[in-house]
């Protein structure tokens, strides 16, 4: 199975194939890395449905959408797995799933678990200056940085926006020359200084190998 196109991951996500034991609910952000997984590794029972990659700017809206989602699909499936980390929830989405029954993934964003959490806790105080991105992001920068902020009509916002920030890190999924090259396009639009991790899928991996 192929993912949707990212405009669609982004408004509308992902439905479910109806095939397999355990279903995936996940940030729409994240289909391209799981569907990759999921083929490399043979995961036939797992079932992948994907939420809308938008609420990244919404998180206020996450907890309740999973919520829905699990209510809706979760029982047509063995099992239920939350591919979504804390993700601005203030702990509400974890509550939610331990209210439900259910396993989520652990940290506290899904720039943690690319990088592999304990590792990005290691960086500790040098991330607060730091804006990040992943290569879906990188992608639909325009879709969730540039427009939303209204940097398309002003500009002059960015120092608002921005100002506290010092570099911007691009934890790059996959090697791919053009993405970086984009990446390092998106940090000069912001006026920061470009760093590039390559952190392949980090405990993205690991936790579905555990499901």
């Amino acid at each position: 199975m192929d993912a949707p196109d990212d405009r669609t991951l982004t408004e509308t996500g992902m439905a479910p194939t109806g095939r397999g034991r355990v279903l995936l609910i996940a940030c729409g952000a994240l289909a391209r890395e799981i569907l990759a997984l999921q083929r490399a590794n043979g995961w036939d029972h797992l079932d992948l449905h994907c939420l809308p990659a938008i609420l990244h700017n919404h998180p206020e809206k996450i907890t309740k959408a999973v919520v829905d989602a699990v209510e809706k699909r979760g029982p047509a499936y063995d099992d239920v797995f939350v591919v979504y980390a804390d993700c601005g929830t203030g702990g509400q989405l974890q509550a939610a799933c331990d209210r439900l029954g259910i396993a989520m993934i652990e940290g506290p964003h899904c720039y943690s678990f690319f990088e592999g959490n304990a590792r990005f806790a290691a960086h500790g105080d040098e991330e607060i200056t730091a804006f990040y991105l992943t290569d879906f992001l990188v992608r639909q920068f325009d879709a969730f940085v540039w427009k939303p902020l209204g940097l398309d009509r002003h500009p002059d916002l960015r120092d608002m926006y921005f100002g506290h920030y010092e570099k911007l890190v691009y934890q790059a999924q996959t090697d791919d020359p053009a993405l970086t090259e984009k990446a390092r396009a998106c940090a000069d639009r912001l006026g920061l200084a470009f760093e590039r991790r390559f952190t392949g899928y980090g405990d993205l991996e690991t936790a579905l190998s555990r499901v």
